[in-house]
């Protein structure tokens, strides 16, 4: 059976502050809110943790009870300078969707919205099943779309209307891969609703995408022991072929580097970033060898 030596390549560290990208901005204060979807594990756990590091108020939603509450624990450890309130939801359900807002907006005022809550299924677009596809498009597509639909009115009803939706796109919202039909479509889609929101904005409402490569997220890296072992190959091989084949960096990013992104883009910094879409993708779908 193929071993390999390097399986801490998988491994996630603990955030500490000097992952943590820190920006001076006014609105970064516990009197705002950002809600962040699958908050209670990976991407969206550091996002939620970045986002209250920072100062704000952070409604972390997700249907995982458990993780959110390891959420909550990791802010406290971090000792963060805002705070990180949970709410558990589903986000197949409407009146869950709903609940998600107006429980945020118990905390403050809700000015920032990370859609990034998301799953994968691999198949054929011949074998791709139907209710796993709705799944993905109720949890991927439809509601951030609700969410961004509750959120933007609650923005525009501040006095100086300002707010900013980012939304978790990937590499396959520029390009796809085969089987992932689901997936791709779903972020295609994501990219296609931060330009309509952008366009619908100005006067300090934006929406801005992320696209990534590979993340050591629990998607990912749950599923490259078993590639290499159906493969007959190393964990090292799975990486950095198969996985990292086509990018430039041959390491896979940590939740909290794409944490950094989402900061990034909500602060005043980003000003200019409306309609965008932060690729740091390790030149994996703009460079050829």
């Amino acid at each position: 059976m193929p071993s390999s030596t390097t399986h801490d390549r998988l491994a996630v560290e603990p955030i500490t502050d000097d992952d943590l990208l820190f920006v001076d901005d006014d609105r970064f204060a516990p009197g705002n809110v950002a809600v962040v979807t699958g908050a209670a594990s990976g991407i969206g756990q550091a996002t939620a943790l970045a986002l209250a590091a920072n100062g704000l108020s952070v409604a972390a939603t997700d249907v995982d009870e458990e993780g959110l509450r390891e959420t909550v624990a990791e802010a406290d450890r971090l000792g963060v300078d805002g705070s990180v309130e949970t709410v558990v939801a589903d986000l197949t359900a409407d009146e869950d969707v709903e609940r998600i807002v107006e429980r945020a907006a118990d905390f403050g005022t809700v000015r920032y919205l990370a859609n990034v809550a998301g799953l994968q299924h691999i198949d054929a677009v011949e074998d791709f099943p139907m209710d796993r596809y709705d799944l993905m498009h109720d949890v991927m597509l439809r509601a951030p779309l609700y969410l961004s639909k509750l959120v933007v009115g609650r923005v525009r009803r501040t006095d100086d209307g300002v707010g900013v939706v980012g939304n978790m796109a990937s590499v396959h919202g520029h390009y796809v891969t085969a089987d992932k039909v689901g997936y791709n479509v779903s972020k295609f889609g994501l990219r296609g609703l931060t330009q309509s929101i952008a366009a619908e904005g100005g006067n300090g409402l934006r929406a801005f995408s992320v696209s990534t490569g590979y993340v050591k997220t629990p998607l990912v890296t749950d599923q490259i022991p078993d590639t290499a072992d159906q493969r007959g190959i190393s964990v090292d091989e799975v990486i950095d072929d198969v996985m990292l084949g086509q990018s430039r960096v041959k390491e896979m990013m940590d939740p909290v580097d794409v944490a950094n992104l989402f900061v990034f883009g909500f602060s005043e910094h980003g000003d200019h970033l409306n309609g965008g879409d932060l690729l740091f993708d390790g030149g994996m779908t703009l460079t050829y060898e």
